[in-house]
């Protein structure tokens, strides 16, 4: 089937759940009377929501806990919708990387986009998507790849109309659904009065018998986005976007914020945390109360055990002190007891709904190697990188290397450096960094523009490799840390002044590739440790002393996370 065909299906597939008794049909705990205590473990709903994806097909398999991936995401959507009535929605910025689109990645960017796209479509069958900046690799004006919600963008700005604001059937239930994005998100003149369109959104919804009104909404920081949901009003639970201000997993809050009389809800950026909302509604719905389910309890106990040991130390601090005012110590104590016993609750009673009234509760799912794969999203992540691989390299190879400028330095390559420098390459060569290359390999993602810049040497540097011209400079090779050397090389050494670097800035594994996206366990001392020694820098190694090594943080890392994949994952 070509990619118009791809596209009618989706469409068909999209417009058919959104009918009463699809996917989403009546479960086994609708909306009961008011006072019933339904079961926890079947909610009327629930809602997984996503936003910010930007093109994330999977982590970057450097970190011992890597997160994020269609797969697995996929899967955990699939299992939700065999369990219970389901509701998948994305707030935007679903496609791309980086926007605009760059020439060089143009192959990889829209292949990607593609496959995003047609899983949203097909496997995961997303039921509303929003639009965000992230969608625009192309311009305002470029194929969306799948139908959109976007109550204030002006429809004439775009390849096809919007999806109006909808009232879906889920569980019995009907929800309303909207997107609107806040002003200046996106291109000057796209969009038109958030505030005015969502009030509009909400009222029409209302009137339609929504009982649950799903706000989503694209802004540039979690301020503007709560503002945005509390002058619209009437929204029960609001889904945000954030741009550049997207939380990392580690910033992303296990409980929602009140907003108005609703509940504001922010996913991770990337699809490493995926917020599952589960919505139990009793009579004919009416405001959300919040409950803490089991999933957010074990959050919030380990936040507390956070907090514990912090006032711990402040109390041992102040018993030491003679000076110390004993009111301060005795508030101390009190905030210490009430933690204390709050932390015992949830322990001993993990949910607790309320007596009366519709409730939900929130977890955020991180999307981690022990999840289980959908082995076909699987399949198709792995075709992807076999077809972006071979048209990356295909377009590389028709602009070769930019020389050096004269009199500067290009890359020469280890085996040039091995002639003068035998024992530092056969130190080298039993380092974590000769290997670079092959970890790659190993994940068929030696060609992926996301990948390769740090498993290779002088990537994108005059003198140095491209993705089309890297044979001899695969790895992380000397040059990395001394600078290129081909003037070196072809002086023998006797060049004035020195032209390679002798001892590496601290910072520059850091800010090159040991960032803590791609490298959680990174401690600069720790992993020099690794790659000095006898033969490499045996005096630097004297001075680094005892101490954890590179590979010892690694390792301790990955025992914490877990070594073994999930049911069907190959990566």
């Amino acid at each position: 089937m070509g990619r118009l065909g791809i596209l009618a299906a989706g469409i068909a597939v999209l417009a058919c759940c959104s009918k009463s008794g699809g996917k989403n049909g009546q479960g086994t705990n609708g909306p009961g009377t008011a006072g019933d205590v339904p079961d926890p473990t079947k909610p009327t709903f629930t809602v997984l929501a996503l936003a910010e994806v930007r093109g994330q097909i999977g982590p970057c398999g450097c970190t011992t806990d890597p997160l994020g991936d269609i797969a697995r995401t996929t899967k955990l959507v699939v299992d939700a919708r065999a369990a219970g009535p389901t509701l998948v929605v994305d707030a935007g910025s679903l496609l791309y990387g980086k926007v605009p689109v760059p020439a060089q990645l143009a192959a990889q960017e829209d292949l990607k986009a593609d496959l995003l796209a047609n899983i949203y479509k097909g496997p995961l069958q997303a039921d509303v998507v929003g639009l965000g900046p992230a969608d625009l690799g192309h311009g305002l004006g470029a194929d969306l790849k799948l139908p959109r919600q976007a109550a204030n963008v002006d429809a004439t700005k775009l390849a096809a109309p919007p999806r109006p604001p909808e009232v879906l059937e889920v569980g019995g239930a009907k929800v309303g659904v909207f997107t609107v994005v806040a002003e200046g998100v996106l291109p000057a003149g796209a969009t038109k009065d958030p505030v005015a369109a969502g009030k509009a959104a909400v009222a029409a919804l209302k009137k339609r018998g929504a009982q649950v009104v799903v706000g989503m909404v694209q802004a540039d920081s979690k301020k503007d986005a709560a503002q945005l949901v509390r002058e619209i009003g009437g929204i029960d639970l609001a889904v945000a976007g954030l741009g550049a201000s997207a939380p990392e997993p580690d910033r992303v809050e296990s409980e929602p914020t009140k907003v108005g009389d609703g509940w504001l809800v922010v996913p991770a950026n990337r699809g490493q945390l995926v917020a599952r909302v589960a919505v139990t509604l009793r009579g004919a719905g009416g405001p959300l109360a919040d409950a803490v389910g089991p999933g957010a309890a074990a959050a919030k106990t380990a936040t507390i055990d956070k907090q514990l040991k912090l006032l711990d130390a402040d109390l041992a601090r102040l018993s030491a002190d003679q000076g110390a005012d004993p009111a301060f110590v005795a508030q101390k104590k009190s905030e210490r007891a009430q933690l204390a016993a709050q932390r015992d609750h949830l322990a001993g009673q993990p949910f607790a709904p309320p007596a009366a009234g519709s409730y939900f509760t929130l977890e955020q799912v991180r999307i981690n190697k022990k999840l289980a794969c959908d082995t076909g999203v699987q399949d198709r992540v792995t075709e992807f990188y076999r077809l972006a691989g071979e048209a990356n390299v295909k377009a590389a190879q028709a602009h070769p290397v930019q020389p050096p400028r004269p009199g500067e330095s290009g890359y020469a390559g280890t085996d040039a450096c091995s002639d003068c420098h035998q024992d530092q390459v056969d130190f080298w060569n039993k380092t974590v960094h000769a290997k670079a290359w092959k970890t790659l390999v190993d994940r068929g993602q030696q060609f992926d523009f996301d990948c390769i810049g740090c498993h290779v040497t002088g990537y994108d540097r005059p003198g140095g490799s491209s993705m089309g011209f890297n044979d001899k400079l695969r790895d992380v090779q000397c040059e990395v840390c001394h600078g290129p050397s081909a003037i070196h090389v072809a002086k023998g050494g006797l060049e004035k002044p020195f032209a390679t670097v002798r001892d590496p800035a601290p910072e520059l594994c850091a800010t090159q590739c040991h960032t803590h996206e791609h490298s959680d366990t990174f401690q600069h001392d720790a992993y020099l440790r690794d790659i000095v020694g006898k033969g490499h820098g045996e005096e630097r190694r004297k001075q680094l002393g005892d101490g954890p090594t590179g590979a010892a943080l690694r390792k301790a890392g990955l025992e914490k996370a877990g070594t073994s994949l999930g049911a069907g994952c190959i990566r």
